[in-house]
């Protein structure tokens, strides 16, 4: 008679690596936050921001799926730590900047760190949720959204009445993350071993099922496309919705931060959500309820007035932020040992991608104005309609 596969919730990891997400994108948040300041100390226009974003973007990105491939096959416990080194010099340089190129290098730097952080990060989140697998993403989920939320606030209250400069006071919060991730690291290698056995137990006991690679490849292109479709509405959030609720309502810049932050923070219930409904119900119907549901409210929003602004954008916010942890996970199941490497795709790739579409919605904005290029955004969740074509499988 078989035994029945026991798993163990490491739950004091998943609530220290969703802290350490939390420092990791807080930092990295700070950047869109800073650029109403940026963009007037500097004299900068739109195409320069979206270039900043770009920037960024591609730093955080073209490494991780690198990264995560080498980690695949090479344990490193403790990149994160070196991510997190990467970070620290960043903010620092970004916080005495003298040119427009130093911003760029500054950001980069950055990017990099964020690129090193999350494909071991995921990969540990992984190991240590045993069989809670959407759960554990939504709380390690929580930490990124909740961190990448509290940057405007932090801009407001912080840096608008300070100056750049204080963004060097920021740089503790990577030597407070360094110290959480040595203890992660420490941890890495007994956890992984016993998520192995329960595997190696599934396997016996119920079967993990395998795919054919043109299926894997399908499931892929259409799992990158809606990610890709989601992070550039976010993306048009984070780089330019301060400038269009100044331009469009006559906000003045910390109130624009506060509804920046209205619209982030609903995320970290929305992934949440997500990752204990895709427990439940299957990874397949969040990806259709959170790609495609947000498109009525999208749509209604460039003709709302600040409140219902504030209203459809945390809905907006909400039903989106379900999607990550259900097509990480629906994506780790198809390849279950390249972690790394998924954990750098959809990291990485996908808000690289997100950010190339920054640096063009600038040049859009640059031509057509701010409010034509929301418009343009607000059809983006038809890309739902894609999930039509995604192959159910057993697991999801």
């Amino acid at each position: 008679m078989a035994t029945s596969i026991r798993s163990k919730t490491y739950f004091s990891v998943l609530l220290i690596l969703s802290s350490t997400h939390l420092l990791n994108d807080l930092m990295q948040s700070l950047i869109p936050a800073s650029y109403p300041i940026l963009k007037a100390k500097y004299s900068l226009d739109f195409v320069q921001v979206g270039m900043i974003t770009l920037t960024f973007q591609i730093a955080a990105s073209l490494l991780q799926p690198l990264i995560g491939m080498i980690a695949d096959r090479h344990a490193a416990p403790y990149s994160p730590v070196v991510g997190m080194m990467f970070t620290f010099s960043g903010l620092i340089s970004l916080a005495f900047a003298q040119s427009y190129e130093s911003i760029l290098v500054s950001v980069a730097l950055i990017g990099i760190g964020s690129s090193i952080f999350h494909p071991e990060a995921t990969r540990m989140a992984r190991y240590a949720a045993g069989r809670r697998q959407g759960f554990a993403q939504g709380i390690f989920q929580v930490g990124g959204q909740t961190g990448g939320a509290l940057g405007p606030i932090f801009a407001a209250i912080i840096i608008v009445p300070w100056g750049l400069s204080s963004l060097a006071w920021f740089a503790v919060l990577a030597l407070l993350a360094m110290s959480l991730l040595m203890w992660i690291g420490s941890k890495q290698r007994q956890i992984s071993a016993e998520f192995s056995a329960m595997q190696e137990r599934r396997k016996i006991e119920s079967g993990i099922p395998s795919y054919a690679p043109f299926t894997i490849g399908v499931v892929l292109f259409i799992l990158i496309f809606l990610m890709f479709t989601k992070n550039v509405y976010v993306e048009s959030f984070r780089s330019f919705y301060t400038f269009y609720l100044i331009e469009h309502f006559d906000l003045s810049i910390p109130k624009s931060q506060f509804m920046l932050f209205v619209f982030l923070i609903p995320a970290t219930v929305g992934v949440l959500i997500g990752g204990v409904l895709g427990d439940r119900i299957g990874r397949y119907w969040i990806i259709w309820i959170s790609v495609l549901g947000p498109l009525p409210f999208t749509l209604i929003l460039p003709y709302a007035d600040l409140f219902w602004t504030g209203i459809l954008t945390i809905i907006i916010n909400i039903i989106m932020a379900s999607a990550f942890a259900a097509i990480l996970i629906y994506a780790i199941d198809l390849l279950p040992n390249r972690i790394g490497l998924i954990g750098g795709l959809f990291y990485g790739l996908n808000f690289g991608l997100g950010g190339i579409a920054a640096g063009f919605l600038g040049l859009l904005i640059e031509k057509y104005g701010i409010e034509m290029v929301y418009f343009i955004c607000s059809f983006m969740p038809l890309a739902g309609l894609m999930v039509w074509f995604l192959p159910r499988m057993e697991n999801t």
